[in-house]
């Protein structure tokens, strides 16, 4: 199955953060939308990176507490890797397995269309299995 029916079931909304937030605001922010990473971006054109969780505990881990008020593009991934709505789910699995990340931008037409995450992709790929399943049990007992 391809990421454009994770979009569609979850939304394409995009949390993003400008270069100039400071570590401590984007913090605030991935509390508040409850999630893991942000995209870094002062435009709908480009990505300048990506502020997770892990890089912000990175940061804490090499700056104590002054890393909260250090701008996001001084802690943030800057080697994004994306994909595209017609990417297969486990083929990003692999990804971000390889990769040991757990949050990759979509992109469409070289723009930001959406973020999915490692749990968006184990979550649909569970229900994909859960419903096979269901129609193999559904084809058995009425063969």
């Amino acid at each position: 199955m391809q990421v454009a029916a994770i979009l569609r079931a979850k939304g394409s909304k995009v949390t993003r953060a400008d270069s100039r937030t400071k570590v401590a605001d984007a913090v605030k922010i991935l509390k508040q939308e409850n999630i893991g990473a942000v995209v870094v971006a002062d435009d709908d054109h480009s990505i300048d990176g990506v502020l997770s969780e892990r890089d912000i505990v990175h940061a804490v881990a090499e700056n104590g507490a002054n890393a909260l008020e250090l701008p996001v593009t001084a802690v943030m991934t800057r080697k994004v890797i994306t994909c595209s709505e017609e990417s297969s789910v486990v083929d990003l699995m692999g990804v971000m397995t390889e990769h040991r990340i757990r949050h990759l931008p979509v992109l469409r037409d070289g723009r930001l269309a959406g973020i999915v995450s490692i749990g968006d992709l184990v979550k649909y790929r569970i229900d994909e299995l859960e419903s096979e399943s269901e129609a193999m049990r559904d084809y058995i007992a009425t063969s």
